[in-house]
């Protein structure tokens, strides 16, 4: 029986000193993540912590676990290979939107489609904080920033349609100030078998402050937002009395529970395990202000993780050689070879 691993948050907290601006939601999502993973029962030394460049990418200076802080938009490259040259690491990728979605885009969708056995933290804040207020791949249609005075004519990625479009076999959403909620997910996270995304709704206080309070904030969230709970009706509303249905059309719409004969079985109920991704793909849709901003997870399914795929390789490789691990030289010199001249 392994021996139970007794880590409390300050055990996982650097001698760094944290530099963030004042109130920026990267504290409390710093806060968080060292919580939750300190109730894991993993050791320190097996925990490695990858980011890409900015504001959220200095997370790894602030952990005391080990770390990587690589270049603009390759940590799930980076994050890769440190999971394929040691599968046992619990290895940690942590970006923003303008870090992960934009340069580091392509980086994104190849780990989530690979289904390489880690976790990716995505902190949304709909803008460039680092540089200074740019308008970022999320922050849509109309929005106006030092790169766009005139309001932006990008339309916006949404994270969780795009993991789901990759193929993420773990997608979910949380929100900063959300403690709870927050270190829930990132266990449920850490305890899937493949590449788990969560995207973390993120105030920047000084370029895009209150993006999302109009939707999550502690005053409305019980009527902004709706659970995603398996097998669980979407219902909310501070009374519950609230809830999504499917159109005939496939869309979706909020109805009153009581109203023109409208029960709960006529609502959308759940499934996160489903082996398709469309129901999770269509709530992935929903939006403030239209519709209640969905939180939780949207998809948990079983695959075979790279990792596995490829140590299944290797071992078939090494068989031909009589299960040992042909030298360099061999490899290198097998198959064509061409003498250049000096």
């Amino acid at each position: 029986m392994n021996d139970i691993i007794q880590l409390t948050r300050k055990d996982l907290a650097s001698d760094q000193e944290v530099r963030w601006c004042p109130g920026c939601g990267d504290y409390a999502i710093l806060k968080g993540v060292q919580s939750a993973l300190a109730t894991l029962n993993v050791p320190r030394e097996n925990m490695v912590v990858i980011s890409g460049i900015g504001c959220a990418a200095r997370f790894p200076y602030y952990m005391n676990t080990y770390g990587f802080h690589t270049i603009h938009g390759r940590s799930p490259a980076v994050a890769t290979g440190t999971k394929m040259a040691n599968p046992d690491l619990h290895v940690w990728i942590v970006g923003g939107d303008g870090d992960m979605m934009s340069i580091g885009g392509n980086h994104l969708i190849h780990v989530l489609r690979r289904n390489v056995d880690l976790t990716v933290l995505l902190f949304n804040n709909r803008i460039y904080g680092l540089t200074k207020g740019q308008f970022s791949p999320t922050s849509g249609v109309g929005k106006k920033t030092k790169s766009s005075p005139m309001g932006s004519i990008d339309p916006a990625f949404e994270p969780i349609s795009l993991a789901l479009g990759a193929g993420a076999t773990f997608a979910a959403r949380t929100v900063d100030l959300w403690g709870k909620h927050l270190q829930a997910t990132i266990k449920a996270a850490h305890e899937h078998k493949g590449t788990s995304f969560i995207e973390i709704l993120q105030n920047c206080i000084i370029f895009n402050d209150g993006a999302f309070d109009p939707a999550v904030g502690k005053k409305v969230k019980s009527d902004k937002t709706v659970e995603l709970v398996h097998g669980e009706p979407l219902i909310f509303g501070a009374e519950r009395d609230k809830g999504v249905r499917i159109r005939k059309d496939l869309t979706l719409e909020v109805v009153t529970l009581g109203e023109n004969g409208v029960t709960e079985d006529d609502l959308v109920v759940h499934n996160a395990h489903a082996e398709l991704p469309g129901l999770a793909q269509l709530l992935a849709t929903m939006e403030y202000p239209d519709m209640p901003v969905p939180v939780g997870i949207f998809r948990q399914v079983s695959r075979p993780t790279y990792e596995v795929g490829m140590d299944a390789q290797v071992t078939q490789a090494q068989a031909a050689h009589g299960g040992d691990k042909p030298s360099l030289t061999s490899l290198w010199n097998q198959g064509d070879t061409w003498d250049v001249a000096p």
